[in-house]
C-alpha cells in the first residue's frame, strides 16, 4: 500500500458503476457512487432492499465479480492505491489484511468443516506470517476480545456448536484478527434477535474505537444508523439520494426519501405520538427505472416536469449533498434556512 497522508481519506469512491449481465443487455444497480471515508470515522449506507448498498460494499474490494457483477465505470481507492482492476491475486493480499469483512449470515462465510480457531489461525498465517503456535493464540485472544467465554476451549469447536449471535461474534473476531485499517459490515446484525443485536452493536462500537479502524456499515435499520455511524448515505434505485452527518440527517433530512424513511421509524412514531407513515409503492427494478427523479412516482412532493423528467445531480445544500432539484425550497417551508449556497458536488 502507498503512504497515506494526513488529511487523505483512507477510502475514496468516486463515481462507481457496477452492471450485471442479462439476457436483455446490461443493467445498472450501482450508479456513479461517490463517498469518502477517513478513519476512526462510521459511514453508514442505508436504504431499502434493492437499492444497491451491498452491491456497492461488495464491489469495493471486487467481491462483485465473483457474483457475476462488473465494475464499468469509477475509481476505488484505499490509503491513495487503486483498486479497481488490481489483479485478484493482490486483491487477496489486501484482503483480510488491510480490509476485514463481516457479513449478515455467518453461517454462509464461515467453513463448516474447520474449528472456529483453525479458521482465524489461518488467516493470521496468511498475512501476518506468524507460526502455527502463535497463530493459533492470536485466534484464542481475538475470541475473548469479542467476549466469547473459555475461549481456549470454544477455539476448539466448529461453526455449528455456536448460537448465532456467537457466530456473528467469530466472524468479527476472524475479521479483525489482522488489524485491519478498514472493516466492511453488511447488514451484520439484521439476523439476530434485537438484544444480540444490541450487543454486537455496542462490541462493534468498543473495538472500532479501541482500534481507531474506518467501518463502512451497510444496513436498512434507522436505529441501528443512529446508534452507530458518523455519517450517512442514503441510497435510492442505485444512486446515492443524499449524504450527511448523523446529526443532520436525523434533524434536518433533506431528501423527501429520507424524511421518508425517518417517518417510518416506530421509535419517531412513539417520540412524536404520530401514527407510522409507510411510503407508497416499492423500489423501482434496475431495468425499469423511471425517467427523471428516480423518486418521483412515490413522492408527495414531485412536480411533473422538473421531477418526472430533468435528470437530477447530487448538489450540496448546508452540509448535506441531496439529490432533488425542490431540496432547498422543501426545506424552506418545513423552517430551515433557506439561505445555503446551491452547488452542483464535483
Amino acid at each position: 500500500m502507498t503512504a497515506q497522508t494526513a488529511t487523505a481519506p483512507l477510502l475514496e469512491v468516486r463515481d462507481l458503476t457496477v452492471q450485471f449481465p442479462t439476457p436483455d443487455g446490461l443493467i445498472t444497480v450501482v450508479d456513479k457512487v461517490s463517498f469518502t471515508l477517513s478513519e476512526n470515522r462510521v459511514l453508514c449506507i442505508v436504504g431499502e432492499s434493492g437499492s444497491g448498498k451491498s452491491v456497492t460494499a461488495l464491489s469495493v474490494m471486487g467481491l462483485i465479480r465473483s457474483r457475476g457483477g462488473r465494475i464499468t465505470g469509477g475509481s476505488v481507492r484505499l490509503a491513495g492505491t487503486e483498486l479497481v482492476g488490481m489483479p485478484e491475486r493482490t486483491l487477496n493480499r489486501i484482503r483480510g489484511k488491510d480490509v476485514g469483512f463481516v457479513f449478515q449470515e455467518p453461517m454462509s462465510s464461515l467453513n463448516p468443516a474447520f474449528t472456529v480457531g483453525e479458521q482465524i489461525a489461518e488467516v493470521v498465517r496468511r498475512h501476518r506470517g506468524m507460526n502455527r503456535k502463535a497463530a493459533w493464540a492470536r485466534a484464542v485472544e481475538m475470541l475473548d476480545r469479542v467476549g466469547i467465554a473459555s475461549a481456549a476451549t470454544r477455539a476448539e469447536d466448529y461453526p455449528h456448536h455456536f448460537s448465532g449471535g456467537m457466530r456473528q461474534r467469530v466472524m468479527i473476531a476472524l475479521a479483525l484478527a489482522c488489524d485491519p485499517k478498514l472493516l466492511i459490515a453488511d447488514e451484520p446484525t439484521t439476523a439476530l434477535d434485537v438484544t444480540i443485536q444490541a450487543r454486537t452493536l455496542e462490541l462493534l462500537k468498543g473495538l472500532q474505537r479501541d482500534k481507531g479502524m474506518a467501518v463502512l456499515f451497510i444496513t436498512h435499520d434507522l436505529g441501528v444508523v443512529a446508534d452507530i455511524a458518523d455519517d450517512v448515505a442514503v441510497m435510492y434505485a442505485s444512486q446515492v439520494v443524499e449524504h450527511a452527518p448523523v446529526r443532520t440527517l436525523f434533524s434536518d433530512p433533506r431528501h423527501p426519501y429520507t424524511a421518508g424513511l425517518l417517518a417510518a421509524m416506530p421509535q419517531s412514531a412513539l417520540e412524536n405520538s404520530t401514527p407510522l407513515v409507510g411510503i407508497p409503492g416499492v423500489v423501482p427494478q434496475p431495468h425499469r427505472l423511471p425517467p427523471g427523479c428516480r423518486f418521483h412516482p412515490r413522492c408527495a412532493h414531485a412536480q411533473e416536469g422538473r421531477c418526472t423528467s430533468e435528470s437530477v445531480e447530487l448538489r450540496t445544500l448546508g452540509g448535506s449533498s441531496v439529490r432533488c432539484v425542490r431540496a432547498e425550497e422543501l426545506r424552506s417551508r418545513a423552517g430551515g434556512p433557506a439561505s445555503d449556497e446551491e452547488v452542483s458536488v464535483p
